[in-house]
């Protein structure tokens, strides 16, 4: 069996550059998605910013299905 030297050599230079563009886009990426992420996700909001889970006393709990449909589309709640 003849082993061919210039094959073996193009076929670890390919696996070489696939591994370092790996790792290049790799890290590239988990860059992108630490610039992108907000810091602090669980803080507590300020301003009139109000939670999701929160609940308004100003809304009353007997609304029909049609009337929450239209307020959940509408405001998103």
């Amino acid at each position: 069996m003849v082993f061919s030297i210039r094959r073996w050599t193009g076929r670890l230079l390919f696996i070489i550059v696939f591994l370092m563009l790996l790792i290049a886009f790799t890290g590239g990426y988990r860059w992108i998605v630490n610039v992108i992420s907000p810091l602090e996700p669980y803080r507590v909001p300020k301003g009139e910013a109000v939670k999701v889970t929160t609940t308004s006393d100003s809304m009353p709990d007997q609304l029909s299905i049609s009337e929450r449909l239209r307020l959940f589309y509408w405001y998103g709640e």
